[in-house]
């Protein structure tokens, strides 16, 4: 079922939101499926609709100040990536804070969150209550759902939110910082290696590439 990115629209979805149920959306990248991250019901029920292996799942957040929730702590490296990459499309990925469900995490002991680049993202997370999940609207092994009507036709069962069309060509890219001084690169997407390199190179730290780590991936 689709409904337009009204006023009523929004808050019949941030209702589904609140009864544990999944709602389709657009992110600053491609359509997502969120679900209160503290609520069990609502991450076994998006377990279920993916079918997915055993993998982290991606947290948007409303503001910075929200990280506090998922991380176990907010260091030096975080500050200055988001502080020059926040809002946008990294996706940073850190030790988690125990309390989390394994939903989430999938036994990593981290999470991956990001600070969405659209306004009108942030806006929706917040009014959610200041953090989604936003894992990729596709079935496995499709790809990512660029409009409501491409994720409504991958889930029929549940609520779209419409956004209009996914403007991105790319996935967010994801950082993993949580055994810093070592940084690696999990996935380049929106931004590349040179940008983030760059970055941490500023504050005295060298990137590692994804087939350096055996780090497993956060996905959209």
């Amino acid at each position: 079922m689709i409904v337009s990115n009204s006023e009523t629209g929004r808050a019949r979805a941030v209702k589904e939101i609140a009864q544990g149920n999944l709602v389709a959306f657009r992110t600053d990248t491609f359509y997502g499926l969120g679900v209160n991250p503290f609520n069990a019901v609502g991450l076994s029920k998006l377990a279920l609709i993916k079918q997915r292996e055993h993998k982290p799942v991606l947290v948007l957040v409303s503001e910075v100040s929200q990280v506090e929730r998922f991380f176990n702590r907010r260091t030096k490296v975080f500050e200055a990536l988001s502080a020059r990459f926040w809002p946008g499309a990294l996706t940073i990925v850190e030790e988690a804070q125990m309390s989390l469900s394994e939903e989430l995490t999938a036994g990593t002991k981290t999470i991956g969150v990001r600070l969405p680049e659209r306004e009108a993202v942030r806006e929706f997370v917040s009014l959610c209550g200041g953090a989604l999940t936003a894992t990729s609207a596709n079935a496995t092994g499709k790809a990512p759902a660029r409009t409501a009507t491409e994720a409504a036709n991958y889930f029929p069962s549940i609520m779209v939110l419409d956004g209009g069309e996914a403007q991105s060509n790319k996935p967010s890219s994801v950082l993993d910082i949580s055994s810093a001084p070592s940084v690696r690169l999990i996935r380049e997407g929106a931004l590349t290696f040179t940008e983030l390199q760059k970055a941490l190179r500023d504050v005295g730290i060298e990137l590692l590439a994804n087939d350096q780590s055996a780090t497993p991936n956060h996905h959209r």
